[in-house]
């Protein structure tokens, strides 16, 4: 079994329980050799967003200095990666490499990427390398309670719901047409089939975050096997993958996006990756509604709904969905039980004696591997 992370260290060590005062003083000293301030920055207004921590933590924080007498500054998001304290949910944190996508993603397109500011790789700075952008000013649909049980999104009126639906989907085209993204992101190619590395780099992260750990979760092992068994026999152009493509992880001003976060899950593929990624998580989100005998937004990402639109927009033929659904469902899956598992390195939650009860979205997975899930 893997070395565990002392679970007493965590207050001590999270950066989500960090001192914020502390960290407003370090930041301070960074930003004066940063902007080549008259004197130390004031950092100000410091605030953790709700559920920083469980992945790279987003501290919040607006800062002023002077340079020449000239007064400059703004609100801003500091991005650090979690510690092995942290029990985090990725086994790497490749900040430097997230920070060079969103830097591509803005130079070729208009998609609306945060304004970056600096990339700080020394780890003595704040105890973990971290990088800081602009902030922006909007909405984002919530993950925690789910939007699918109230909130803006939910109180929309579905022809707005389906305007922001366009406007999402627009931003997904516009990434995917990126021109020779292997050369673009170099961090990203590797050797082979884009599509196999992809897995295989899940079918890794799977065994360090669970398996080789001493809990194996044999639904997710069945899932790979069903990939292996259901290849694509032609899997596409390759583009660039946002990873974590989903409404959560955009600001929007109104319906329309103003900010699209979360580049760390990025990579090289098919455009399928993507497609079914957004489709799935808002089911996953409709699910639990059902299971809780509430509406949810049935009317919302629908599967159809999305193919057709993305198809609309690009003029490409989606092919071979159900294998990315699943594999969609697979990738969520080790989410789900890395989470379950981080809990109870945490003590706050048990075991379970059937391991596939990590995956909290079992059935969904089981009926999409066994060809029986209701889109309708």
């Amino acid at each position: 079994m893997a070395d565990e992370p002392d679970p007493t260290e965590r207050r001590q060590l999270t950066i989500s329980e960090r001192d914020l005062q502390g960290l407003a003083e370090e930041l301070s000293r960074w930003l004066t050799c940063k902007v080549a301030a008259d004197e130390p920055p004031r950092v100000h207004e410091l605030t953790l967003p709700q559920g920083s921590g469980m992945s790279s933590a987003s501290v919040l924080f607006d800062a002023e200095w002077s340079v020449g007498g000239r007064s400059e500054g703004g609100s801003f998001v500091a991005r650090l990666a979690p510690s092995a304290a942290d029990f985090p949910v990725f086994e790497t944190y490749d900040l430097a490499k997230q920070y060079r996508v969103m830097e591509g993603v803005a130079a070729a397109t208009d998609v609306p990427v945060p304004p970056l500011c600096w990339l700080e790789t020394d780890e003595s700075v704040l105890g973990t390398p971290f990088f800081v952008m602009r902030r922006i000013d909007g909405r984002v649909p919530a993950d925690n309670p789910p939007y699918v049980f109230y909130g803006w999104l939910f109180d929309a009126e579905p022809t707005e719901r389906a305007l922001l639906t366009d406007n999402t989907l627009a931003v997904l085209a516009k990434i995917h047409a990126i021109p020779d993204p292997a050369a673009r992101f170099p961090m990203l190619d590797g050797p082979g089939q884009a599509l196999r590395r992809h897995v295989d780099w899940h079918r890794a992260w799977y065994r360090w975050a669970l398996a080789d750990d001493g809990y194996p979760i044999p639904l997710i092992e069945r899932a790979f096997d069903w990939l292996d068994a259901h290849w694509p026999a032609d899997p596409g152009p390759d583009v660039l993958s946002w990873g974590d493509s989903r409404p959560g992880n955009i600001i929007y001003d109104g319906f329309e996006p103003v900010g699209v976060l979360d580049w760390e899950m990025a990579g090289l593929g098919p455009r399928e990756l993507d497609i079914a990624w957004i489709i799935f998580i808002h089911r996953f989100f409709q699910d639990l509604a059902t299971r809780f005998e509430q509406p949810g937004l049935p009317d919302f990402l629908r599967r159809s709904d999305v193919v057709a639109k993305y198809e609309e927009l690009t003029g490409y033929t989606v092919r071979d969905l159900d294998f990315y659904l699943v594999y969609a469902a697979l990738r969520h899956g080790i989410v789900m039980a890395r989470v379950k598992r981080r809990m109870i390195h945490f003590g706050e939650d048990t075991d379970t004696p059937d391991r596939d009860d990590y995956v909290m979205h079992r059935a969904s997975l089981e009926a999409l591997l066994d060809g029986t899930y209701d889109w309708t």
